[in-house]
């Protein structure tokens, strides 16, 4: 467990550099980078919307197979 939680940490901080960096280094203005990350972050919002969705409906399906097996 440690183990796993020690890399959690890493990559975490691993990706917040090279966000920062990726930002410093960008060759585009201010203007059209925040343009381009509210734009990734809204369709990434949007997958996780969905993928979160399709999980639940999966989850209930199961749920109801196993309620009815019990009856």
């Amino acid at each position: 467990m440690q183990k796993f939680l020690n890399f959690l940490v890493g990559a975490l901080i691993g990706g917040f550099l090279g966000a920062t960096l990726a930002i410093l280094l960008a060759p585009s203005s201010g203007e059209e980078l925040r343009l381009e990350m509210r734009e990734r972050i809204q369709r990434l919002q949007d997958e996780l919307r969905q993928a979160a969705a399709q999980r639940r409906a999966e989850l209930e399906e199961q749920l109801a197979a196993l309620r009815s097996s019990r009856a």
